[in-house]
């Protein structure tokens, strides 16, 4: 019998962990018919809630359920890169716990891998149903510029939700970096994909985990992980504003030397000097970005640090 491994990173989901397991559970049948089993894998992300109680309840009626509890927070990408290197099985999907990725899409996602030999299935919302309409219009933004400062494909609406193969799966677990960005990722690693659309589903309990601040931090890690635009942008700068001071010196001494005009006033000074001054802090701050996320990968920190396993 294969296994499918059912990865499930959870923060503060008390409310949805045995409602998740439940509507898991519908697609059982189908699995078996196809000889496949499932290993269900709980990460724990540092919740303050009792996430974990209930993933011990279930593992007591069910010994397919499997929990791995973090020492502390550390973020949805460890918890995908922990869930994905405990997977053993043949097969392996991600699904949020809040029910919002449909474990129905399942049956549907492993015919396209078996009957029409896609590496991996993964899903997209086709409209942003439920969601504040400013947070719609900044995902979409982020979307277009990254595809257009990245080599690397990054779908619209691309969810974490993706059933993956054995093979792709490792893959992904072969790119150790520290500072990741999942979805970046399993673009970059290639691999023949196919893409199911839905409509937005809203939780049904519980509140989002992500607040705008938090995704505009997460949109900037996708950027500087794919993209070296950025520091090509800095530097363009850097040679304009270069450029520009040249042909205003030439054309201040012009003025001095043939017309005999007096120099421009402070206000005008002040105005240039602090223009360029901001263009030079935004600059560094790139740079500062960059040099930030190579420093954090050269202490070769772990991922995520396990307090409990079962």
């Amino acid at each position: 019998m294969k296994i499918l491994s059912v990865i499930v990173p959870c923060y503060n989901e008390e409310e949805n962990v045995a409602d998740f397991y439940n509507e898991l559970l519908k697609t059982e049948g189908y699995f078996k018919d196809h000889d496949i089993d499932f290993e269900i894998i709980y990460v724990n992300d540092g919740s303050s809630d009792g996430t974990a109680r209930e993933v011990k309840a279930l593992h007591e009626k069910d010994g397919r359920v499997h929990l791995i509890d973090f020492s502390r927070n550390f973020g949805k990408e460890g918890a995908i890169y922990a869930g994905l290197s405990k997977a053993t099985g043949d097969y392996a999907v991600m699904l949020d716990c809040d029910l919002q990725d449909p474990p129905a899409l399942l049956p549907e996602m492993y015919e396209y891998i078996v009957n029409e030999g896609y590496d991996s299935v993964a899903t997209r919302r086709v409209s942003r149903k439920g969601e504040p309409p400013i947070r719609s219009f900044f995902a979409r933004r982020f979307y277009s510029l990254i595809n257009k400062m990245s080599k690397t494909e990054i779908v619209d609406g691309a969810r974490d939700y993706r059933l993956m193969t054995r093979q792709f799966v490792d893959a992904i677990l072969s790119m150790e970096e520290y500072n990741r960005f999942s979805k970046g990722i399993f673009g970059w690693v290639g691999f023949k994909t196919k893409w199911l659309e839905y409509e937005n589903i809203e939780r049904k309990k519980g509140e989002t985990k992500w607040s705008f601040w938090k995704l505009f931090v997460y949109a900037l890690d996708g950027i500087m992980a794919f993209s070296t635009v950025p520091l090509a942008v800095a530097s363009i700068l850097g040679v304009v504003f270069c450029f520009l001071a040249v042909v205003l010196i030439i054309v201040t001494i012009i003025r001095k030397a043939v017309f005999g005009d007096p120099t421009s006033g402070w206000p005008s000074l002040v105005c240039i000097i602090s223009l360029i001054s901001g263009v030079q802090l935004f600059c560094l701050g790139i740079v500062g970005q960059y040099l930030s996320k190579t420093y954090l990968e050269v202490k070769k920190r772990p991922i995520y640090i396990v307090k409990e396993e079962i």
